[in-house]
């Protein structure tokens, strides 16, 4: 019977795990943020290896979560997700308004963000909000608040990983459905399947 996955052990993007598992050989399990949703799922490996995983209901991966760790092999199993780009909103122009304009204006940004039932996260003087649809369909739906003064970009959400936090990654990439990543994931889902097939 093939053996079944059932917790994280920890994350390899926190200072300590990027430690531990320095010169550890990695069999990376690749999926999007879709499928790292699900509490039982099967997965293959970077080594083609198979990976059976019930967790706890409404427990959802993270990209760089570890669910195999070995210092006698010297071998770990870590989760990477295909991460899609990420709306960055610089918010650094606030500060040269009033007090009562920069708060006004990010109450409406707020709203307007929550309207959509889109993820954000504020960091330092940026909000980031992960792709949620097509990229000028964001666009447009912020450019109808004309929102003076705020300055839009989009990054590679692999380049944001490093200067984010575990819970900081959930948070943006933890909830993307399967729209907002229909233009990348296929090649992906056709590796994962529901565990109950296998075991």
């Amino acid at each position: 019977m093939m053996e079944v996955y059932t917790k994280v052990i920890g994350n390899s993007h926190s200072p300590e795990w990027e430690e531990r598992l320095r010169g550890f050989q990695i069999d990376y399990i690749e999926m999007d943020g879709w499928n790292a949703q699900k509490s039982r799922l099967l997965a293959i490996g970077t080594s083609g290896k198979s990976y059976a995983m019930a967790f706890e209901r409404g427990h959802k991966l993270t990209d760089g979560d570890i669910i195999f760790f070995s210092p006698e092999s010297n071998c770990a199993s870590v989760v990477r997700l295909k991460l899609g780009d990420v709306l960055v909103i610089d918010l650094s122009s606030l500060e040269r308004r009033s007090h009562t304009e920069a708060m006004a204006l990010a109450i409406e940004l707020g709203h307007a963000i929550g309207n959509q039932h889109w993820a954000a996260l504020l960091r330092g003087n940026s909000l980031l909000v992960p792709l949620a649809v097509d990229r000028k369909v964001m666009l447009s739906v912020l450019r109808t608040y004309n929102f003076e003064g705020l300055e839009f970009s989009f990054r590679p959400g692999s380049e944001l990983i490093p200067y984010l936090t575990p819970t900081e990654i959930r948070t943006l990439f933890g909830s993307t459905s399967p729209t907002n990543n229909s233009h990348n994931s296929h090649r992906h889902r056709s590796h994962i399947h529901t565990i109950e097939d296998y075991v």
